[in-house]
This record gives C-alpha cells, structure tokens and sequence, in this order.
C-alpha cells in the first residue's frame, strides 16, 4: 500500500471543501484530465465522479466513487481505471493548528491486472503520483483558504 502524508498550510475546512468539491477533481488529481458529471449529494457513499484520464485524444472515461465519508475527517474512494483495475484510496485529515492540516493519503490496488504487480513495484510507482497529487491539493486548499482581495 503506498502512503504519503503532507502538511498543508490551510484550515482543515479549506483541505475539505476541496475534497467536497466533485468538480476540482481534475484539478488536484493527477491522472484525471476531464470531469464529465458530478452526482448529486457528491461526496456521500455511493455518490460517483464520471471523469476521464489521459491526455487527450487517449482519454479513457470512468468514475470513481465514495466509499466511506466522515465529513472534515475522512474520505475513502473507489477509483477505476479500466483496463488497470480499480484502487481504493483514503484520505485522512487531522488539524495539526489553525492554520495546518495533515493530509495523509493512501493507495492500494484492489482489482484488475495491476493487482499482479508486487506491492514494492505499485509503491514504487503510486508514491511519486500520489505526492503530487498532495501537492496539488495544498495548492487549491491555500487558494480557498486566501482572503478575498
């Protein structure tokens, strides 16, 4: 199971409303290039993002769905990518101050042929990924976090 933590400089409600939000997706996942559809009540269990992945004109259509979702706290996903498989993926958030969150996010592959790829070889290959995908997210839970102009 890969897992990365990073320390994001924005309240735990900012970290949130960027999880909350179906729609920014694309914008902190690295992978996802394209939100089609968003369903209503997004992120309760059951609740499904229609996305797609790759560079466009290679674009596969799929959708990743709320597993588990413990509002500020939790939110735990499953995401597919056909043909690979699907991975299950949780994100966990902890108020470290005010102004700081943990986010720590894990990865493991859970159907599909990459389940055959030994854990070393999927941690290898998920940890840089899912870093960035940190990253990205710090970067738009400091944007709603930033005071209007």
């Amino acid at each position: 199971m890969a897992e990365v933590s990073l320390n994001v400089e924005a309240p735990l409600e900012a970290v949130w409303a960027v999880l909350a939000d179906g729609w920014s997706y694309a914008g902190w996942v690295v992978g996802a290039s394209h939100i089609r559809d968003v369903d209503k009540g997004w992120p309760e269990p059951g609740t499904r993002i229609h996305h797609s992945v790759g560079p466009w004109p290679l674009v596969i259509s799929d959708t990743t769905e709320v597993v588990r979702c413990e509002p500020s706290r939790l939110l735990e996903l499953d995401a597919r990518l056909w043909p690979a498989g699907a991975a299950r993926i949780t994100f966990t958030l902890l108020a470290r101050s005010e102004s700081v969150t943990e986010v720590r996010m894990t990865e493991r592959v859970v159907r599909g042929p990459s389940t055959l790829m030994p854990d070393v070889v999927q941690d290898f290959l998920l940890t840089p990924r899912n870093k960035e995908t940190l990253q990205r997210l710090d970067d738009l839970a400091k944007g709603r976090a930033a005071p209007f102009h």
